[in-house]
């Protein structure tokens, strides 16, 4: 009798035990669900947190439209109402949105998890907010954006990390074209018709001319004053400016007027972007295009074409 006693208690503690286990099973599972919301003020930022996360986010991009400056962005009642229910919110900062301060403030969700880049990288308003075209700084930003995706769902910290792995790797060609300039074309006098370009050609090595004065302006909206008109177009005609750098989402008639004498003097005019273009591109793929049109100028003009 005894021992059928305890054969019956021994098997009421494995059906307890495998009770327990499949319980905590379940609940790993329905973690490993979770779908974080995540809105992205730019797409740029958008596409590289979308990679970290994978499945377990849904990301917005607020501003991608490829006609659009994105500069004179102004949010709607659609944009708040995704600020207001994400999980987690990344703007750009150093007054590059300063719209999304706003809704963030109007959403007022202590719960949410919210990166500004600018903050992050030690930038403050009126800096060069165009920090998605430093390479070093991507990675920085792409580090963080792992961390806040593990803080607020910490389950998924395997996946989050096997992501951000990947994406360094998809990272590297863009990053290593761009060494790959510094190294071959470093000291190369080039110009820009604003201050977008200012961080890629420090990474690259190259020389940037064009008057700050000038390329500051136009990256405000403002008209540059006149003195610095006259430097950029006499650098242009020196022959020592090797490429034209366009903004071609911040067009303005100077702006037109830089590009028309570039080509005028023979000088490669290449176009970028301050949105990720065309909009359903990845972030490398993006910038990949823009490093090697950068590239293919240089070649061109160091060959004498």
């Amino acid at each position: 009798m005894l021992a059928v006693l305890a054969v019956i208690v021994g098997i009421s503690l494995l059906l307890l035990q495998s009770n327990k286990s499949n319980k905590k099973q379940t609940a790993s599972i329905t973690e490993s669900k979770k779908v974080l919301q995540v809105v992205a003020a730019e797409n740029f930022w958008g596409s590289l947190v979308s990679q970290i996360g994978g499945s377990h986010v849904r990301v917005l991009s607020i501003v991608s439209d490829p006609n659009a400056d994105p500069h004179e962005y102004e949010s709607n009642a659609q944009s708040a109402r995704a600020v207001s229910g994400a999980d987690y919110i990344i703007e750009n900062g150093a007054g590059y949105d300063s719209w999304m301060d706003k809704l963030l403030s109007a959403g007022n969700n202590p719960n949410q998890k919210v990166l500004n880049v600018a903050i992050l990288l030690g930038k403050k308003d009126g800096d060069n907010p165009h920090m998605w075209y430093s390479p070093d700084y991507v990675n920085t930003v792409i580090a963080k954006m792992k961390q806040d995706l593990i803080a607020i769902d910490p389950a998924d910290t395997g996946y989050y990390q096997s992501q951000y792995k990947q994406l360094r790797s998809n990272l590297a060609e863009y990053q290593n074209r761009i060494a790959a300039i510094k190294q071959q074309y470093g000291g190369t006098e080039v110009a820009s018709t604003e201050s977008i370009f200012a961080y890629l050609s420090d990474a690259a090595g190259l020389n940037l001319v064009s008057p700050p004065a000038f390329i500051d302006a136009v990256a405000e909206g403002n008209d540059p004053p006149a003195s610095s008109v006259v430097e950029f177009e006499n650098q242009l005609k020196s022959g020592k400016v090797k490429v034209l750098v366009y903004n071609e989402q911040t067009v303005t008639p100077l702006t037109q007027s830089m590009k028309a004498l570039a080509a005028n003097e023979g000088i490669p005019v290449i176009g970028v972007t301050e949105t990720i273009q065309p909009p359903d591109a990845s972030f490398q793929e993006w910038m990949n295009a823009e490093i090697i049109d950068l590239q293919n100028a240089l070649n061109a003009r160091a060959l004498g074409q």
